[in-house]
């Protein structure tokens, strides 16, 4: 049964959303405020959080850099608009998804399952070859483990499964479309910016500078692995 912590200070939200996920067959443990949701991070265990950014003291922003700065535990964030600029700062600050209030307990399910599924990292065919070696960087698909000049790269589940699915097929270009539908299961348009949140973060894990080596943009296409 997923554990899954809400951090939700509007106390109708919070309990709409945990009777419904509770109905789905999670495990849910709802707090009010940020500081709430840090304390509960150790004694909890959540497989999931799910994040509200408006949240009265510690932002929920500050709230996701903190957990990020000690866990990759999987991190949906939850915003009043679709539109706001918080979005695209909590998806770079380390956030794996978002929905929009007013939250729809099976749309959040769904999303809660989808990140689930990608902490396997699988790719989509099922297979795992041994060790790749792409210059400085090594890709270890059967142990899901990536190093960086002999340094261990610690990557959140939707930055691994997308440089899990890039690496997979060097030179190729994938567009946002088709990364989004690989690596977030999302199959309707709109949410383009998770992918380029997602390059963001990758590219600063894997010390890309101006002109990235491994997570290639392709202007007016989408992005490709580097092949050199």
């Amino acid at each position: 049964m997923p554990r899954v912590l809400i951090v939700e200070d509007d106390l109708d939200v919070r309990r709409a959303v945990q009777l419904g996920l509770r109905h789905q067959g999670h495990e849910v443990f709802a707090v009010e405020t940020g500081e709430e949701g840090l304390e509960q991070l150790l004694p909890f265990r959540p497989d999931v959080v799910v994040l509200d950014l408006m949240l009265p003291g510690m932002s929920g922003l500050d709230v996701c850099r903190r957990i990020r700065d000690r866990d990759q535990v999987p991190i949906i964030i939850v915003t009043a608009r679709g539109d706001d600029v918080d979005v695209v700062v909590g998806l770079e600050t380390g956030a794996d998804d978002y929905v929009v209030k007013p939250v729809q307990a099976r749309v959040l399910d769904a999303r809660i399952r989808a990140v689930l599924r990608r902490q396997d990292a699988s790719l989509p065919d099922g297979t795992r070859p041994r060790a790749e070696t792409h210059g400085e960087l090594v890709v270890d698909r059967a142990g899901l483990v990536v190093t960086h000049r002999g340094e261990p790269v610690t990557l959140a589940p939707s930055e691994l499964r997308l440089l899990l699915t890039l690496s997979a097929s060097p030179g190729q270009v994938f567009s946002r479309q088709q990364l989004l539908e690989a690596v977030w299961e999302h199959s309707y348009h709109g949410d383009i910016r998770l992918v380029d949140a997602c390059v963001k973060r990758l590219r600063n894990k894997l010390g890309e500078g101006r002109n990235p080596r491994y997570v290639q943009t392709v202007r007016g296409f989408g992005y490709r692995f580097g092949t050199s």
